[in-house]
């Protein structure tokens, strides 16, 4: 028998309130419209219509996805990051709203400079660098990831965001030296693995199984990763030039010693919305002038 969209609806939100999805009304919603080839507001204004029995399969079939512990993300390809759409998929993490104030400590630090050249170091799906690159229209932003898999989601957001006259995504490894093109950068953000190894095997298992561990294992303290941008890409960064962190809770002064003995100035801290320290910024010091330079 032929079931509305209001029909199906609510049983895929029966379902999921059931299986424990805190956003069980929304996520049916999200599920329902994807497998109806609607947007949100083309299914609300269909809601009482019949369903066809391909928009009823493909809707159940995306229902068992998510119950089998499947992302909403993942099924949808594309998440919200910033007011701006991203493609994604398994190789990247699922962009989160904790990682939103690293962009808006970049922009207030980047406010006043005119033409901006900037790493996205450990982009992922590139989230962060195309949040800037579209706030910043004189922008240049360079991508860097060690997963080519990463990169071509990258690619996918630069190319959606119609950034690609002005960045680019190369492969690059955060726990080795940069490449030699990779020079004279006037901000480095980096959303880098910090999670410890003990704690990777209790994540949720929504995260643990399903998002990439590597994009997660920040080594046996989760600072593995501070340590070695700190030590091997310090240089690609000029003088006067900014490095912002986020961070895990409780890693903030941990990161704060990293940046003093690198010889790093100037930090300073950004909370998240639970008012947790999340973002970790500091300012590359200019080398003093000699009386000769001077003179």
């Amino acid at each position: 028998m032929a079931k509305t969209y209001n029909e199906l609806y609510l049983a895929m939100r029966r379902a999921l309130k059931e299986a424990g999805v805190e956003e069980y009304a929304l996520e049916a919603r999200c599920l329902l419209a994807q497998g109806a080839g609607y947007t949100d507001a083309q299914l609300i204004a269909r809601m009482y219509m019949y369903a066809g029995d391909e928009a009823e399969k493909a809707a159940g079939e995306l229902l068992q996805r998510r119950l089998s512990g499947e992302p909403l993300a993942y099924i949808a390809g594309k998440w919200e990051f910033y007011g701006l759409e991203m493609i994604v998929t398994p190789a990247v993490l699922i962009p989160r709203m904790d990682t939103e104030p690293l962009v808006f400590t970049a922009l207030d630090i980047l406010k006043d400079v005119s033409e901006p050249r900037i790493l996205d170091l450990c982009c992922g799906s590139g989230c962060i660098g195309c949040a800037l690159g579209v706030n910043l229209p004189k922008a240049r932003v360079i991508f860097a990831d060690i997963s080519s898999e990463a990169l071509s989601v990258t690619r996918k957001n630069i190319s959606l965001h119609r950034l690609n006259s002005r960045a680019v995504a190369l492969e690059a490894d955060a726990l080795a030296p940069p490449p030699l093109r990779m020079q004279n950068f006037g901000l480095i953000a980096c959303n880098p693995p910090y999670i410890t190894e003990a704690e990777c095997k209790t994540l949720d298992t929504s995260v643990r199984d399903w998002e990439p561990m590597l994009a997660l294992d920040g080594g046996k303290d989760g600072l593995v990763f501070y340590r070695s941008v700190l030590q091997n890409w310090k240089s690609v960064l000029k003088d006067g030039g900014w490095i912002i962190f986020e961070v895990g809770e409780g890693q903030a002064a941990d990161v704060r010693a990293l940046l003093l003995e690198a010889g790093f100035h100037n930090l300073g801290c950004t909370l998240d919305t639970l008012s947790t320290e999340r973002v970790i910024y500091a300012q590359k010091k200019k080398p003093i002038p000699t009386d000769s330079e001077e003179m």
